[in-house]
Parts: C-alpha cells; sequence; structure tokens
C-alpha cells in the first residue's frame, strides 16, 4: 500500500497530453470497478482542465465499454447561478461528457440551480442530504475518517492560481468547516460569488484526490502545495486522499517541481 501521506506529481509534455494521460487513468481504476459490478463514486470539478479531462474521457475508446450503471458523478462546488447559465461546472460537464456518454440520469447528482425555488442555504443542506443518502463512509473502526457521504473512489480537483480548491479559497471560514457536508459561499473573491462546495472532510475522505492543473499560472501554487504550507492559505496544500494523492500537471506548471516528488511510473 502506498504512502498516502506522500504526494505525487505526474508531468505531460502539455494541456492536451495532460487530459489524454488523466483519461487513460481514470478509465483504468474506474472502469476495473464498475467491470466487477462495484459501485463507484467520482467527484467531478470544473474550470478548463476539468473540462478538457471529461472530453477525453468521452472520447476515448473504454467510454463505450465501460458499464456507466455502476458510476454515480458528484461535484465538489458548484456556481449558485441558474440553470443553464455557462458559469456553471455542470453545463460545461453535459456538453464534454454526459451527453456523449450513456450514464443513466440517476447517476449524476447535479447541486441545485437558483432558479430552482430553493435559497443557497438550502441548496447546500439538499445536496448534504442526497450525499448521505450514498453513505456512509467506511466505520471509524477502520481508522478512517467517516460521515454520512460516499467516499470517492476518484476526487477530481483544479487548484486556482491563490492555491483554492473548490469553492474553498485561501484564508476564508469555509475551509476549516468540519462539522457539515456542502456549504454556501456568499462572498466568493472569485466570480460569480454565490456557489456551493464540499468541505474538507469530505474530499480528504476520498480514497484518490487527483489535482489537475496546467499552465505558468499555477506553478507558484503548486510549489506551495508541494512544500506544507498552511492549508489555511493554500487550500490545495490540505487536499490529501486516503490512498493517493497525485499532481497532474504540464511542464509549464510543474518548472520548479523537486525531481524527488516526480512519479514516472502511475
Amino acid at each position: 500500500m502506498p504512502d498516502s501521506t506522500v504526494k505525487r506529481v505526474v508531468i505531460a509534455a502539455d494541456p492536451e497530453a495532460l487530459a489524454a494521460a488523466v483519461a487513460d487513468r481514470f478509465y483504468a481504476r474506474v472502469g476495473k470497478r464498475a467491470r466487477a459490478g462495484k459501485t463507484v463514486h467520482v467527484s467531478l470539478t470544473g474550470g478548463g482542465m476539468g473540462t478538457a479531462v471529461l472530453r477525453a474521457a468521452a472520447a476515448h475508446p473504454a467510454a463505450a465499454t465501460t458499464d456507466w450503471s455502476h458510476v454515480h458523478f458528484w461535484w465538489s462546488d458548484e456556481r449558485f447561478v441558474e440553470t443553464g447559465s455557462a458559469d456553471r461546472n455542470e453545463v460545461g460537464a453535459t456538453e464534454a461528457f454526459f451527453a456523449k456518454v450513456e450514464v443513466p440520469a440517476a447517476n449524476i447528482h447535479r447541486m441545485a440551480a437558483s432558479d430552482e425555488g430553493l435559497d443557497i442555504e438550502a441548496a447546500a443542506t439538499a445536496y448534504a442530504a442526497e450525499l448521505a443518502a450514498f453513505g456512509p463512509a467506511p466505520t471509524a473502526a477502520t481508522g478512517i475518517l467517516t460521515g454520512d457521504w460516499p467516499s470517492f473512489d476518484i476526487c477530481f480537483l483544479g487548484v486556482g492560481p491563490d492555491g483554492h480548491i473548490a469553492s474553498l479559497f485561501p484564508d476564508r471560514p469555509e475551509i476549516g468547516i468540519t462539522d457539515r457536508t456542502a456549504v454556501p459561499v456568499l462572498d466568493s473573491p472569485k466570480p460569480p460569488p454565490a456557489r456551493i462546495t464540499l468541505t474538507r472532510p469530505v474530499i480528504n475522505s476520498s480514497k484518490r484526490v487527483w489535482l489537475v492543473l496546467a499552465g505558468p499560472d499555477k506553478a507558484s501554487a503548486l510549489g506551495l502545495a508541494l512544500a506544507g504550507a498552511s492549508y489555511h492559505s493554500v487550500p490545495a496544500a490540505g487536499a490529501k486522499g486516503r490512498r493517493r494523492t497525485i499532481f497532474f500537471v504540464d511542464e509549464k506548471a510543474a518548472q520548479n517541481v523537486p525531481p524527488d516528488l516526480i512519479d514516472g511510473s502511475y
């Protein structure tokens, strides 16, 4: 069993190669469990690379042979705006992936939009309830963090230039919340201002946390996360899977990565 405390870095030449490489690994993990009839939970992210990975996954040869009835998709965060808005992460995911792959509608767990009759607090509570319907995570007897949510087999995360993950931004109260599953963000420093995000305990109960980032503007955040910065100031530093924590990056983002953290075999 690999040391889950060690963060590793996998480097691809450019964003296109990065998306393809992550899609390959996605099917290697998810396809095996789905073929065995096991339920798989995956948490998605938005942003350019999150959408690029989904687009590569939709075009992958394994998309047509995967039994999607066993795979459930969630989101680590969502923008609380109107249904169909291009700002919503699920809209980009639908265009890139769900419109092209036969995932049962019941397996796609979207967060509520702002025009669906719930205020943002109620929408966060509703998502927490939906997560709870697929929990609990493994019990305390195993030594694994517990909670009323599924333990994601893979939790995809993007990383902002400021080091934020999901909608957990630096030096804000949401990053320190441990007694709730999903919480509203009312004045996000990055527009749009109203969002819903999963909390750190949910993210960090994932078996694998895969952070995907590209571009020179992400190099500083990556360096700080790998150096063990405070997760309050650099939320990406606090993301940790129970089995693996992998940063998938392109060469431009990896300019300052120590050679001993580069994994050429994962």
